[in-house]
């Protein structure tokens, strides 16, 4: 096993709550590695190994706390019987027929005996499963939950030993069926855990099943196209794949034969199918509806946009938000006070109230036994898994837990206009002639030129041109960056297409200087038009929403001012920032997150600056690779401005039900450890208490995956 200074995940078996994460991360803290991150729901630990500490000491460091690491992908799962399922339905027939003593108290079953013969598999299989972890816990400063069961199990077990030899024939020194039920209860609870953390965590899972797992490579054999099937990580850039009508596309990739429509709503969460042609950009996982395709191959499987999306969201989902950091404290002192809790209570019980050592017990046992560390551990990273779950699967992605919790308390949101709350889809509007020439050669003049520029507001320009115009030919072409474009057709027609500036320079004149674009002539002023971009749909209902959700929109634009009031006044935005280079966008945002938390909304290049600024940036499908980069939430949904307003909904309510998640965690100990202590519950409804409290707490935490928000 190599080290490098990379960050490194690690496969854990045996967490059974969050306080066994806790003592992982504090081993590997001081082992000296950085940024170590334990996730008891995803099962991992992750980290920077900067020392190159050899991994084998690592995995070692773990296993000597009682876990176990997996170090191979194709590591044989465990047998049935070393499992939390196996070891519960072995303990569960023991722990049945020993209650029966109850019901059948002159029986057979009542023998000290044959209560010890069925009680000793159960407290081994307790120990197996929760002794090593417990002992390890308590040498390593972090008492884990696992404490709390084995004390308040071996205590019960323990003094049942002890009166089977004093008074042999007195039943009220036996507690066989309290440790067995004890172990059994707990072995159920972490049983319903895991299948229930399981439904918070089924957004990775759902991501890497849309990889299909084999793909048809084509390639010239004696000059004839064969196919080979091959695995999907033997798949590299450059090969050329066949995909064929309902398979799912096994990489991203260019068409370069055929036509198809094409199912992308597990990407981007947009359920209408969209059509790709010869040179068109396809992506893995997404499903061919209807045709056939030939794909180059263009990006690794590891570079693939399902491969980012899934190591986001894994990233995300590891990311604590800072109101964990509230249950991680309570939690590490927790088992400590439970245990002097339970201690004052034998004492008090015994000495002051002058019950027996027998009732006395079974109040310090239950105080045990019926508290519960691992709901408030639970409480903030399977409401995270979840919220971030649901987030992905609607094309939303964001970059940290943290981030939601931070995009849930903002109070100002900016928007950059062009791109952001417009489509960036220019067109000509409002033009004024003066050459006499008629307007359809004048829009064929202003195509043919513009499609030689590499401005974006000259491409778009064009593509609304296109249908209706008629390319001339030009034999000379010049672009002059920031000012325009000046060409000469076949008849020697000199024009000058571009800023007011451009014309300037020959000293052509024009009667009105409000326009954005002029074309002269031959020296002589032809056209003068604006260029209009659309608002995008939703744009309205967008700021709308948010504004009764008490934000303040603001518009911070680079734009002049002629361009961003109209679009600010439909929109209903008060406050405009306008003709704003990047480093006054800077400033600007620094100025309002020192009141409150800030969030930037934009898609170009000049807006990585401000995204990265914000408190939190947003960058939208379209955005510019910078961009995308800077921000901390990514909404792929094409044309969806909503989801702006979606993503800080999903926020909110995950902040919510983290909240009501700790406020359960917090209250239930708090009720449920006084009661035990006053002597008014049974160990055994205790432990069975304990294991539905982590239940309620997983099962608020799912809702997010469901209900309406």
């Amino acid at each position: 096993m190599e080290t490098v200074e990379e960050k490194i995940v690690l496969d854990i078996d045996g967490m059974n709550c969050s306080s066994c994460a806790l003592s992982i991360e504090k081993k590997l803290n001081e082992r000296g590695l950085k940024n170590v991150q334990v996730s008891y729901a995803n099962a991992e630990a992750v980290f920077v190994n900067q020392s190159k500490i050899p991994l084998k000491n690592i995995v070692d460091d773990i296993e000597s706390l009682g876990y176990h690491v997996k170090t191979n992908l194709n590591e044989i799962e465990k047998v049935w019987y070393k499992t939390t399922e196996g070891r519960f339905y072995i303990t569960l027939p023991f722990s049945a027929i020993l209650l029966l003593h109850m019901v059948f108290p002159n029986s057979i079953l009542g023998n000290y005996w044959v209560q010890l013969i069925l009680c000793l598999p159960v407290f081994v299989i307790g120990w197996l499963s929760f002794g090593k972890s417990s002992y390890s816990s308590v040498v390593n400063g972090t008492p884990n939950m696992n404490v709390l069961i084995m004390i308040g199990s071996s205590a019960a077990f323990i003094y049942s030993i002890i009166g089977m030899f004093i008074m042999p024939h007195s039943h009220h020194m036996l507690f066989f069926e309290t440790t067995s039920t004890i172990i059994t209860l707990v072995l159920l609870g972490n049983l319903i855990e895991e299948k229930t953390v399981q439904q918070t965590t089924t957004a990775i899972k759902d991501l890497t099943q849309l990889q299909p797992q084999t793909a048809k490579k084509l390639y010239l054999y004696l000059g004839e196209e064969k196919t080979e099937e091959i695995d999907y990580k033997d798949i590299k850039p450059g090969d050329i794949l066949l995909v064929n009508s309902g398979d799912r596309i096994p990489a991203d990739g260019e068409i370069i034969w055929g036509s198809a429509t094409i199912n992308e709503s597990m990407i981007t969460g947009e359920n209408i199918p969209v059509e790709r042609n010869i040179k068109g950009q396809v992506m893995a996982g997404t499903i061919l509806e209807h045709g056939n395709i030939k794909v180059r191959v263009t990006k690794s499987n590891d570079e693939s946009a399902l491969a980012q999306i899934i190591a986001l969201v894994k990233e995300a989902q590891r990311n604590k938000p800072a109101i964990q950091k509230l249950g991680d404290r309570v939690s590490n002192f927790f088992v400590p006070a439970v245990i002097l809790i339970a201690a004052i209570t034998f004492l008090i019980t015994y000495f002051v109230l002058h019950k027996t050592v027998e009732t006395s017990l079974i109040n310090a046992i239950a105080v045990l036994v019926i508290s519960c560390p691992c709901a408030m551990g639970l409480a903030t990273p399977t409401a995270v898994m979840a919220g971030l779950g649901r987030a992905s699967k609607n094309g939303m992605l964001i970059k940290g837990a943290n981030t939601m919790e931070t995009l849930a308390k903002a109070k100002y949101i900016f928007f950059d206009k062009t791109g952001t709350l417009t489509q960036g889809n220019f067109k000509v509007s409002n033009l004024r002639n003066y050459s006499g020439i008629a307007e359809s050669e004048i829009r064929n003049i202003i195509y043919s030129i513009e499609l030689h520029s590499s401005h974006p507001i000259a491409k778009a320009l064009c593509k609304n041109l296109e249908k209706d115009s008629k390319k001339i030919a030009l034999e000379h072409i010049e672009e002059h960056k920031g000012l325009g474009m000046i060409a000469t057709d076949l008849m020697g027609n000199n024009y000058r297409l571009g800023s007011l500036n451009l014309m300037k320079e020959k000293n052509i004149v024009f009667e009105d200087t409000n326009f954005d674009i002029y074309l002269s002539i031959n020296g002589k002023p032809a056209v003068a038009f604006f260029i209009e971009d659309e608002i995008k749909q939703d744009a309205a209902a967008l700021i709308k929403n948010l504004k009764e959700q008490h934000f303040e929109v603001i518009m911070l634009s680079g734009d002049k001012k002629e361009k961003c009031m109209p679009v600010a006044e439909k929109l209903g935005i008060e406050k405009v920032y306008y003709s704003q280079l990047p480093s006054q966008k800077l400033d600007i945002l620094h100025e309002y997150s020192k009141k409150d938390i800030s969030v930037m909304v934009g898609d170009g290049i000049n807006d990585a600056p401000a995204l990265s600024a914000a408190h939190v940036g947003i960058s939208l499908s379209n955005a510019s690779e910078a961009a995308i980069n800077a921000a901390q939430v990514l909404l792929i949904r094409p044309n969806q401005m909503l989801d702006v307003y979606e993503v800080i909904k999903m926020s909110k309510a995950t902040l919510l039900t983290i909240k009501q998640n700790l406020f359960w965690a917090f209250l239930y100990n708090t009720i449920a450890i006084p009661i035990a202590a006053a002597g008014y519950l049974n160990p055994m409804i205790g432990a069975l208490s304990m294991a539905f409290s982590d239940v309620i707490v997983i099962g608020n935490s799912i809702r997010l995956k469901f209900k309406k928000i």
